[in-house]
C-alpha cells in the first residue's frame, strides 16, 4: 500500500493573519481538529436507491435496443442481459470486499490510489474531473429537458436553448438540494427511485397481461432465437459491450462509503440486494417490450417506453414520457451526489485543490465540491461535442473497473494478513477480469481510434501530476497566492477541512474495552453549532 500524502501548505500557513477564533480557521490545516466531519447518514435504503438509482437512468425507457440490434434475436438479447448483469455482481461483490478493506470514500479512485500508487489514481481522477462526470451529468439533464418540453412542442423538436437553458436549471436547483443537506438529497434519491422502479413495474405488469392475453410469440423458444440479421461474433462482443454499459453505475455507492451508517454490513447488503433487483428489471422489461412489438417496431422506435405506452396505456400512455423525465431527474441527483465524493476524496488526498476537501460548519455537505461539480457539468452544457466525448471516454471508464478489480488480487498478494471484513473467492475478480479483457480487446479491435483517443485524453494527466502534485517546491508566490483564493473561498462558503477522525468510524475488530476508547463516534452538533 502506498503511504498517505505528505502535508501540504495550508491556507493557514499564508503571510496574512486570521482571527484566532474564527470556525473557518480551525479547520484550515489537514491535520486540524474543526470538529466537523461528514455526517453518517445514508441508511440501507437510501444505499440500495443510490445503486438502482445510478444504473437505471433513461435508457431502459429510451434506447434498450442495442443490444438487441447487436445480438440479431430476442433470446440472444436476453440471455446477454442476464449474463452481463451476472458478471456485473460479481464485480459489485469483488469491489464490496475492497470497499470495507479500504473503507474510505472515493470508490476506484482511493482503490486505485493506494493499491497502485498515485499517478495511476490521479489519472482515474483526472479523467473523471475532466470528462466522465460533467458530460454524463450534462446529457442525463439535457435529456430530462427533452422529455419535460417535447409535450409544449408537439410537432417539432424543442429549440436547443430551451433545452440547455432547462438542464442548467435542473443541475443549479438538485446542486442546491445537495448543499443543503445530504438527507434531502436521498429523499430525492430515494423518492425518485422509488418512481422508476413503480413505472417500470408498470412495464412489467402490463407484459405479463400481455404474455396472459397469448402474445408472447417472440418469446416461444421457436421463434425466440430467429434472425433478423446474421450472428456475427463481432457483433454479439458488442452487445454484452452495450449490456455492460447499461449497468453501468453499480460502483457509486463506493464513492460514499465514510457517509454509510454501518458501512460493514450495509455496504455490501446494498450491492447484494441492488443488483438482482436491476438485473431482474433489465431482464423482465425487455421482455414486456417485446410483447407488444415485434423485434423490427422495438428497433425503429427512438422511445422505447413511448411506443409501448401508445400501444397499450391508451391515454394513460403520458405516464411513460412522465417516467423517464422523473427517471433522468433522480439520475442528475444521483450523480451530483456521488461524483462531488470523488472530487472531495481527490482534494483530501491531496490531487486536487485543498479546498474541495472542505465541508459546511453547520450542514456538513462537501460545498465546494458540490459547486465543482455543477461548475464543470455547465461548461459542458455549452459545448456541442458531449455526445462525441463521452464515445471518447467510454473505453476509459470500462477499463479502470478492470484495474480496480485487478488490485483486489494484487493486495491480496501484497497484504495478506489485512483485515477483511468481507473475503470473496479470487475465482470472482479472475471471472471477472476475463470477461473484461475479452470487452476491452474486442473495443480496441472494433473501435482503435475512438480508443486510441480515450487513453491520449487520459495520458494529458501526466504532465498535470508532475506539476501540480509531484513538484513540491513551487515558488512561494504561488503558495501564497493559492492561500489567499482559498481563504476567500472559504468565507464565501463557510467550510472548514473535516476531522477525519471524527469521520472514522472504528469496526469491532479495531476497538479495545480499555478506558472508554471503544465507544464509536457519535454524529451530532456541539454547543458551538459545529458538526461532529
Amino acid at each position: 500500500m502506498t503511504k498517505g500524502p505528505r502535508k501540504r501548505r495550508s491556507s493557514s500557513s499564508g503571510s496574512h493573519s486570521k482571527p484566532p477564533d474564527s470556525h473557518l480557521d480551525a479547520g484550515d490545516d489537514a491535520g486540524g481538529t474543526s470538529g466537523v466531519a461528514l455526517k453518517k447518514q445514508i441508511g440501507l435504503v437510501s444505499a440500495c436507491g443510490i445503486i438502482v438509482g445510478n444504473i437505471i437512468g433513461s435508457g431502459i425507457f429510451v434506447s434498450p435496443k442495442g443490444v438487441l440490434e447487436n445480438a440479431s434475436s430476442v433470446g440472444v438479447a436476453i440471455i446477454v442481459w442476464v449474463t452481463t448483469g451476472v458478471i456485473t455482481a460479481i464485480g459489485a461483490l469483488c469491489y464490496a470486499e475492497l470497499g470495507v478493506t479500504i473503507p474510505k470514500s472515493g470508490g476506484d479512485y482511493s482503490y486505485v490510489k493506494d493499491i497502485f500508487g498515485g499517478l495511476a489514481g490521479f489519472l482515474r481522477l483526472w479523467i473523471a474531473v475532466l470528462v466522465i462526470y460533467p458530460t454524463n451529468q450534462a446529457v442525463i439533464a439535457l435529456t430530462f429537458s427533452n422529455y419535460i418540453l417535447q409535450p409544449l412542442y408537439p410537432s417539432c423538436l424543442p429549440p436547443d436553448s430551451g433545452l440547455r437553458l432547462l438542464a442548467a436549471v435542473c443541475l443549479l436547483f438538485l446542486t442546491w438540494v445537495n448543499c443543503h443537506s445530504v438527507r434531502w438529497a436521498t429523499c430525492v434519491q430515494d423518492v425518485f427511485t422509488a418512481g422508476k422502479l413503480l413505472a417500470l413495474g408498470l412495464i412489467i405488469m402490463m407484459g405479463i397481461v400481455q404474455i396472459c392475453r397469448g402474445h408472447y410469440y417472440w418469446l416461444e423458444p421457436a421463434h425466440a432465437f430467429e434472425t433478423f440479421s446474421d450472428y456475427d461474433v463481432g457483433l454479439i462482443a458488442l452487445s454484452f459491450l452495450q449490456g455492460s454499459f447499461a449497468y453501468g453505475g453499480w460502483n457509486f455507492l463506493n464513492y460514499v462509503t465514510e457517509e454509510l451508517v454501518d458501512p460493514y454490513r450495509n455496504l455490501p447488503c446494498a450491492i447484494f440486494i441492488s443488483i438482482p433487483v436491476v438485473t431482474f428489471v433489465y431482464v423482465f422489461a425487455n421482455m414486456a417490450y417485446i410483447t407488444a412489438m415485434s423485434p423490427q417496431e422495438l428497433l425503429a422506435s427512438n422511445a422505447v417506453a413511448v411506443t409501448f405506452g401508445e400501444k397499450l396505456l391508451g391515454v394513460m400512455s403520458w405516464i411513460m414520457p412522465m417516467s423517464v423525465a422523473l427517471s433522468t431527474f433522480g439520475g442528475v441527483n444521483g450523480s451530483l451526489f456521488t461524483s462531488s465524493r470523488l472530487f472531495f476524496a481527490g482534494a483530501r488526498e491531496g490531487q486536487l485543490p485543498h479546498l474541495l476537501a472542505m465541508i459546511h460548519i453547520t450542514r456538513c455537505t462537501p460545498i465546494p465540491a458540490l459547486l465543482f461539480t455543477l461548475i464543470s457539468t455547465l461548461l459542458m452544457l455549452c459545448t456541442s461535442d458531449i455526445y462525441t466525448l463521452i464515445n471518447y471516454v467510454g473505453f476509459i471508464n470500462y477499463l479502470f473497473y478492470g484495474v480496480t478489480v485487478a488490485g483486489q488480487i494484487v493486495l491480496r498478494i501484497k497484504e495478506p494478513n489485512m483485515y477483511r471484513p468481507i473475503k470473496v473467492s479470487l475465482v470472482w475478480p479472475v471471472i471477472y477480469l476475463l470477461f473484461w479483457a475479452f470487452l476491452l480487446v474486442f473495443s480496441l479491435y472494433s473501435e482503435p481510434v475512438v480508443c486510441g483517443i480515450g487513453l491520449a485524453i487520459m495520458m494529458t494527466g501526466v504532465p498535470v501530476y508532475f506539476l501540480g502534485i509531484y513538484w513540491e517546491n513551487k515558488p512561494q508566490c504561488f503558495h501564497i497566492i493559492i492561500d489567499k483564493i482559498t481563504h476567500l473561498c472559504q468565507r464565501l462558503c463557510m467550510v472548514v477541512y473535516p476531522d477525519l477522525e471524527k469521520n472514522q468510524e472504528p469496526s469491532d475488530h479495531q476497538t479495545k474495552d480499555t478506558d472508554g476508547q471503544n465507544e464509536k463516534i457519535s454524529l451530532g452538533k456541539t454547543a458551538d453549532g459545529t458538526c461532529v
